[in-house]
């Protein structure tokens, strides 16, 4: 990895979540955002989804990398932060719902059972990838009643679409689960602690 550069950069975020983009505005992070436009299912196509392949966690770092990098090219003189998740059950990595069917049919799928989310973040400077890291999350959804996935659907409607689960943690969707082993932040999508520390070291952030 690159050193830190003492000169104090401008940041972009490379992604449109409102949640990422949020996260780090409660965090008092100043910073503009420019979202990458990529063919995600061609990136992930090419690393393979089969059992040997590219696991969940390199997806989602190199989903990553590859949105920084795209917007670095466009903001040379900044310091471009990319992020992706994927969602491992049952040995498939699942994308997010097109519609509330599928969204249905993802969390009855889960239900009862554990899955695994992969939060990556990479810092790129003119570039070249200087920083990465993945996190990973183990939730596991309750045995929830046909009622309750009825009503949890009617009320959050297609703010399920917007989540590789199907589900927001920061609302409704926290009375899906039994237990989460993991940090928050990356259940949501951003491993926020260690981004944070390395933008102090990189004195982005005042240390």
């Amino acid at each position: 990895m690159a050193e830190p550069n003492n000169k104090q950069k401008g940041l972009v975020l490379a992604s449109g979540s409102r949640i990422r983009r949020s996260l780090l505005q409660s965090a008092g992070v100043s910073f503009t955002v420019a979202p990458a436009d990529l063919d995600e299912r061609a990136i992930r196509d090419s690393l393979g989804n089969a059992p040997g392949c590219a696991g969940p966690d390199d997806v989602a770092a190199a989903l990553a990398s590859a949105k920084a990098k795209s917007i670095s090219k466009e903001h040379p003189d900044a310091l471009v932060i990319g992020c992706d998740q994927t969602l491992f059950f049952e040995n498939k990595l699942f994308e997010k719902p097109k519609d509330l069917e599928a969204a249905r049919a993802n969390l009855i799928a889960f239900r009862g059972k554990t899955h695994q989310l992969y939060s990556a973040v990479a810092l790129v400077d003119g570039g070249a990838i200087v920083w990465s890291r993945v996190a990973r999350a183990d939730l596991t959804v309750r045995d929830f009643s046909d009622d309750f996935i009825e009503e949890y659907l009617a009320r959050l409607g297609n703010a399920a679409l917007e989540s590789l689960g199907g589900y927001h943690l920061e609302a409704l969707g926290i009375q899906l689960f039994d237990r989460i082993d993991g940090d928050y932040f990356t259940v949501l999508g951003l491993p926020l602690l260690p981004l944070i520390k390395e933008l102090r070291q990189r004195k982005v952030l005042c240390a």
